[in-house]
C-alpha cells in the first residue's frame, strides 16, 4: 500500500462529528441565520448577454429549535457552484438549491451589486456607461416564494418654484429615485430604471458634448418636478403595471441650495 491509499484509508476510519447537527436544549428557533457581506464575482443576465459584477450577499435559513447550527459552509459552496446567469428569474431556483443543501424549509437569499447600462447621448450619439445599484431578493416561507427587485436610479430635478419665482434660471440637483417592487411577472432591470428615468426632469449620462449638455439642461428646465412630482409620476406608472405585485418608492433631492436633502416615500399595490 502507498502513501496516498494508507491517508486515504486512515481519513476513512476516522469518525468527525458534525456539531452543528447536534440537539439544542434550548428549544429557540431562529429565523434567520447564515452568511452576510460575503463579496463574489458573478454574472447577471442581461438582454445583451452576461454582465460581470461583483455582489455583496446575504444568505440566511430558518434553524429548527432543536438544531444547534446550520451548515455554514455550504453557502459558500452553493456561490462557488452558481456564477453565471444571475437575474429575479433565476433566483428563486437558487434559493430552492440552498435551501436543499441546508435542509431548511424557509430562508432567503439578497445580493446587491453595481450594474451598468450603455447609453447614447441625446444629440451626438456618443456612447457611454452608466452605473446603478441592484438589489435582487428571493424569500420563501409558510405563504410562498416572494421575489423582488430595488434599483437605485440617479436623475435630474429642477425646481418649479424656483424657475416661477425666478427672473431666470433655476435650481436643480441630483436625485435618487429608488424603487422596491415584489413581482408578479418578469420585470427587466433595464425597463425599471426606464420608469424612473422617463419621471424625472431628466436622465444622466456618463458622456456628453456640449451639444447633449445644452439638450439635458434645457430638457430639465421645461420639465421641472417637485420631489412630490417625481414620485408620483413613478408610482403612477407602478399602479397599474401587471409586472407589479407591491411596491416601496423613495425619492431623495440631494438640494443645491439647502444643506438638507428633500425627501418623499410611497408604498402600495401594482396590477399585478
Amino acid at each position: 500500500m502507498n502513501t496516498r491509499d494508507s491517508f486515504a484509508a486512515i481519513q476513512q476510519s476516522i469518525v468527525i462529528p458534525d456539531v452543528q447537527s447536534s440537539h439544542d436544549a434550548r428549544r429557540l428557533p431562529i429565523q434567520k441565520v447564515g452568511i452576510k457581506g460575503v463579496r463574489y464575482p458573478i454574472l447577471v443576465a442581461t438582454p445583451a448577454g452576461d454582465q460581470p459584477s461583483v455582489a455583496e450577499f446575504t444568505m440566511t435559513v430558518a434553524l429548527p429549535a432543536e438544531q444547534k447550527g446550520t451548515h455554514m459552509s455550504r453557502f459558500i459552496a452553493l456561490l462557488e457552484a452558481h456564477r453565471d446567469g444571475w437575474s429575479a428569474e433565476a433566483l428563486p431556483g437558487v434559493l430552492a438549491t440552498m435551501l436543499d443543501k441546508l435542509e431548511a424549509d424557509a430562508g432567503a437569499i439578497e445580493l446587491t451589486f453595481p450594474y451598468f447600462v450603455r447609453k447614447s447621448a441625446p444629440v451626438s450619439g456618443v456612447s457611454s456607461l452608466l452605473d446603478y445599484v441592484v438589489t435582487l431578493s428571493a424569500t420563501r416561507d409558510a405563504a410562498g416564494t416572494a421575489v423582488r427587485v430595488k434599483i437605485v436610479v440617479p436623475v435630474t430635478s429642477l425646481c418649479p418654484c424656483s424657475k416661477e419665482i425666478s427672473e431666470y434660471g433655476a435650481h436643480n440637483q441630483r436625485s435618487h429615485v429608488t424603487i422596491d417592487v415584489e413581482l408578479a411577472q418578469p420585470f427587466a432591470i433595464d425597463a425599471i430604471i426606464r420608469v424612473a428615468e422617463d419621471s424625472a426632469s431628466a436622465e444622466l449620462y456618463g458622456l456628453l458634448k456640449r451639444v447633449d449638455e445644452k439638450h439635458v439642461t434645457e430638457n430639465a428646465y421645461n420639465n421641472p418636478k417637485f420631489v412630490e412630482d417625481l414620485i408620483r409620476d413613478v408610482v403612477a406608472s407602478l399602479q397599474v403595471d401587471v409586472r407589479v405585485a407591491g411596491f416601496s418608492v423613495e425619492v431623495e433631492n440631494f438640494e443645491s441650495i439647502h444643506n438638507h436633502s428633500a425627501y418623499a416615500c410611497i408604498t402600495g399595490h401594482g396590477a399585478g
